[in-house]
């Protein structure tokens, strides 16, 4: 058992430096290859980067990776370390891929349409790769999730957007076109959707709500509790037209967890019947207020005071 478990890490770990490395690669082109050289800034950090970069000439990944530095400061004083380490690794591999991108394959300045196409799909694609593995390249989202803490009343969505739309007007003016700006929305609606389209299909939702039915339901829920940190709750259940009694397993996690969390219920019971559904709001311990995300540093400051 202790052996598995071993492999099990090894792998994940494995499979997070290749979906991170393959993420920043794509990220990197979308970036120096399509935004960048067509002064389309398509919102975030990244955005403002492209900004200074025509302003000031600054390389933009170095300067993504400077104006980030606040941001991860904030997010490990705000949110989870766990969460932290993962977009620390990934903030680092995108940044380094934009610049070195930039020195070996030359910009394409052909048609603006393509351009923001293909910005939005070899972002959206990197994107979906980091998510998958429960990363995030800071900027917007983290941005977001650290503002969505302070203003609840607004969604993650919303804030994103109006981040990101802060920031399009901002190019708009610098740049002096208007078209730049309309190529940059594009370049935002191409990429989320298909960020969307890899990691959930088309549905839209805050979270997802699993059940599960498997003949390995046991081995299943401690996989999910020891290698996703996530709860389960397992249901008793009686066929209909077999009679047969059994166990189904009800798990809720965040969107981008899904693939990951199908995957490893795969490994363990190919055969296993998984029922995945929206669900428009989780409040608790690990996900909404009123049960704090994950062990944060407020929360070690805290805990060491009362001890004290």
């Amino acid at each position: 058992m202790e052996l598995q478990n071993k492999r099990n890490i090894a792998k994940n770990i494995f499979l997070d430096i290749l979906c991170f490395t393959l993420g920043g690669i794509l990220y990197g082109i979308s970036v120096s290859v399509f935004s960048e050289p067509n002064q389309i800034a398509p919102g975030g950090v990244t955005g403002i980067s492209i900004i200074l970069n025509s302003l000031i000439h600054t390389p933009v990944g170095t300067m993504a990776l400077i104006l980030n530095a606040p941001l991860i400061i904030w997010a490990i004083v705000e949110l989870g370390y766990k969460l932290v380490v993962k977009t620390i690794f990934a903030i680092i591999l995108t940044s380094i891929s934009i610049d070195v991108i930039a020195m070996f394959i030359p910009p394409y300045q052909g048609d603006q349409m393509l351009v923001a196409i293909f910005a939005g799909v070899t972002e959206g694609a990197g994107l979906a790769l980091i998510f998958i593995r429960g990363g995030t390249t800071g900027g917007t989202d983290t941005a977001a999730r650290l503002l969505g803490r302070r203003f609840p009343h607004f969604s993650m969505g919303r804030l994103m957007m109006f981040i990101d739309l802060c920031v399009v007007v901002i190019s708009a003016i610098v740049f002096k076109s208007v078209e730049s700006a309309m190529y940059a929305v594009i370049v935002i609606f191409v990429a989320t959707r298909l960020i969307d389209a890899v990691l959930y299909g088309t549905d839209i939702g805050t979270g997802k709500m699993l059940f599960i039915m498997s003949q390995k339901s046991q081995e299943i829920s401690q996989a999910i509790i020891s290698q996703m940190s996530r709860g389960v709750t397992i249901l008793k259940s009686k066929g209909a037209y077999t009679g047969k009694e059994g166990d189904v397993l009800l798990c809720a996690v965040r969107k981008y967890e899904v693939y990951r969390l199908t995957q490893l219920i795969k490994e363990i019971d190919i055969d296993a019947f998984i029922i995945i559904g929206d669900a428009g709001q989780i409040n608790g311990e690990g996900f909404k207020e009123n049960g704090k995300e994950e062990k944060t540093l407020k929360d070690i400051i805290k805990n060491r005071k009362r001890k004290e």
